[in-house]
């Protein structure tokens, strides 16, 4: 499932998160084990935010979401990003942290 993968990929960038104080997540990732689960993995200080949609089918911003979709967009300009045409995944992240340094460059 998403969770265990989740908690998965946690575990495997455990090193490189040692200042995350909150995870920020989608309704998928409710509940109490999934909590307790990266509260074992980062440490007790961490704290899982669920970023919920309304009730209603009503637009509404969402701020923390907006985030994470406004930064997808931007990568989806990135013509070489749309098809995962590279052999390792090393590879693809490097040509992402490309597209975002390209992206700060732009606006700077």
């Amino acid at each position: 499932t998403d969770r265990k993968g989740a908690l998965q990929a946690l575990q495997r960038c455990r090193p490189a998160l040692g200042r995350v104080r909150s995870l920020l997540c989608d309704s998928g990732y409710v509940g109490k084990p999934f909590a307790l689960g990266v509260q074992e993995i980062l440490g007790e200080h961490v704290t899982v935010q669920i970023a919920k949609r309304s009730e209603l089918h009503a637009f509404k911003v969402m701020p923390q979401r907006w985030v994470v979709e406004r930064s997808f967009a931007w990568l989806d300009k990135n013509r070489r990003l749309w098809k995962n045409c590279e052999r390792s995944l090393n590879t693809s992240l490097q040509f992402v942290h490309l597209a975002f340094l390209a992206l700060l460059c732009r606006r700077s």
